[in-house]
């Protein structure tokens, strides 16, 4: 028998820290003080190692670079913030929360609020694992997934008052809401389901759907592509650009200035529908993997693209494995720029039963770029030169933390991150970091090696994006933000499932496993 090895499983093996921390509720991290110096106001500095970010070694030393603080919140999944950067909005799967994040070493939940719509038909609201705020106004989505029992919409909250928040009105839609964004008024929603799986505009002041555009727009030819390859995952509005992240499909920038006609601007890293027609083209979960995430920074020039996968077993090999973010000059949106690829932490086992250190959701200023990596972290990078990005901050503790976010709360003070605790039984909920440069937190688990030689991380392979002709075919766990029960099947894009994917293996997983060696797919290998 082959020993097993973990193919294209991008990431450098880095060093290790020793600290480690647990959230608890209402109160902050216990090894805070241990990390980082915390002023008065609570933001804090990173210790020694701010300015050594290079520096992969030991971070046992007092002064290492830490959490502030943590409260501990079930079921926590997406997470937002104010404007001012001093409140903090968090998806529950079965609700959500308010949470003052004002003293960032003492993060305080204002008001949650569970079962949802309990006395409406199919009730009470289930899979909300997205929120969205702007001005005084939050959105609650759901479900995530399709089959659920539960009401579909689009649920409004007032929060003028963030200790009292008031449901405002529900709006219902014929389909469940992955994700969404808030511009104003209008709520732009993944419209998973319906025809051409669009992207659907509400006006959330009177509940009427104001437009929609779906890659039917683009490309006739994208009718004859499953639609399960080209789920909408994910949305962002900045400055009346909506990015559109379409799994396979690439990212698609749309110009929503007038949200009742979004026009198309430019694609990013799109597929080829006829390629895509044939499942040993699709690259759902071989890294470079999917179009998970898509953030504009302001300006609007640099978009940086989020990309989640995992590996699965087959024969004796894993094929695929984590995926990272990809950053692109769209300028001109109509001929983008490849301009670097960052590449995942390692992972001593990188399928969806393992250790996760994919790329999920992240947030981009015009400097820069805070990532989460399930429990691989978060990573803070300089992106002032977006074709050389520079990590300037990394902490990670995967038995305690299996981040959902990273968002930046007020520049050069602090910023968040989600977790959705741990198989282990870590609890989910709100951590708050310097916004600055340092490592720490306890990586050992991360580059740990199995007996049989699996967990083992080559070079970085994560180069420039490919095209859809160039990928290897898709590997079987094509991969959504997990639900709130997290199991794989609810964890699956919509259209796809698990079980019968891995039915599915075949001659196109070989494939993939002979391209992920460099291998000439049509010679025998051992």
């Amino acid at each position: 028998m082959r020993r097993r090895r973990v193919l294209r499983a991008a990431g450098a093996a880095l060093g290790t820290g020793v600290l480690s921390s647990s959230a608890g509720r209402s109160s902050p991290v216990a090894l805070a003080s241990a990390h980082s110096t915390t002023d008065s106001d609570g933001t804090g500095t990173a210790g020694d190692n701010s300015g050594n970010s290079g520096d992969s070694g030991d971070n046992s030393t007092a002064g290492a670079y830490g959490p502030l603080g943590s409260v501990e919140v079930a079921g926590t999944r997406e997470g937002v913030v104010s404007a001012d950067g001093r409140t903090a909005y968090l998806a529950l799967g079965d609700g959500y929360a308010v949470v003052d994040v004002s003293h960032p070493a003492e993060p305080t939940v204002l008001a949650e609020r569970r079962d949802l719509l309990a006395d409406r038909e199919g009730g009470p609201f289930r899979q909300v694992n997205d929120v969205t705020v702007s001005g005084d106004r939050l959105v609650a989505v759901g479900p995530a997934h399709p089959g659920q029992e539960s009401p579909h919409g689009v649920l409004v909250v007032d929060v003028s008052d963030p200790e009292e928040p008031e449901e405002v009105v529900f709006h219902r839609t014929r389909f469940p809401i992955h994700n969404c964004d808030l511009d104003g008024r209008y709520c732009y929603l993944t419209g998973n389901g319906e025809e051409g799986n669009p992207l659907v505009v509400v006006d959330v002041e009177d509940g009427s759907e104001v437009g929609r555009w779906s890659l039917f727009e683009a490309d006739e030819s994208w009718r004859d592509v499953p639609r399960s390859v080209r789920p909408i995952h994910d949305v962002t509005v900045r400055e009346g650009v909506a990015a559109a992240a379409y799994w396979d499909a690439g990212t698609y920038l749309l110009d929503v200035s007038e949200p009742s006609d979004p026009t198309l601007l430019g694609a990013v890293d799109p597929g080829d529908p006829a390629a895509l027609r044939d499942p040993q083209q699709r690259a759902g979960t071989v890294p470079p993997g999917n179009h998970h995430v898509a953030v504009l920074a302001p300006g609007g020039d640099t978009l940086a693209v989020g990309r989640e996968s995992w590996a699965v077993e087959y024969d004796g090999d894993l094929i695929g494995g984590p995926s990272g973010v990809d950053l692109y000059d769209v300028s001109d949106p109509d001929d983008p720029v490849h301009l670097s690829s960052i590449d995942p932490p390692p992972s001593p086992d990188p399928t969806f039963d393992g250790v996760w250190t994919t790329a999920h959701n992240l947030d981009l200023t015009d400097d820069t770029l805070y990532t989460s990596w399930y429990q691989g972290g978060v990573k803070r990078h300089d992106v002032s030169d977006p074709t050389e990005p520079v990590e300037e901050t990394w902490w990670a503790d995967p038995d305690a933390t299996r981040f959902w976010g990273a968002v930046l709360a007020v520049p050069g003070e602090f910023f968040l991150a989600p977790s959705m605790g741990t198989r282990a039984g870590a609890p989910a909920g709100l951590w708050t970091f310097p916004d600055a440069a340092g490592e720490g937190g306890d990586r050992s688990r991360l580059t740990e090696v199995a007996e049989d030689g699996s967990g083992t991380t080559p070079p970085p392979t994560t180069g420039p994006t490919r095209t859809a002709t160039d990928r290897p075919p898709e590997t079987p766990t094509a991969s959504a933000s997990p639900s709130p029960t997290d199991t794989p099947s609810e964890a699956a894009a919509p259209g796809f499932d698990v079980a019968g994917a891995l039915a599915a293996l075949g001659g196109a997983v070989a494939l993939a496993a002979r391209r992920g060696r460099g291998g000439d797919p049509d010679r025998d290998d051992d």
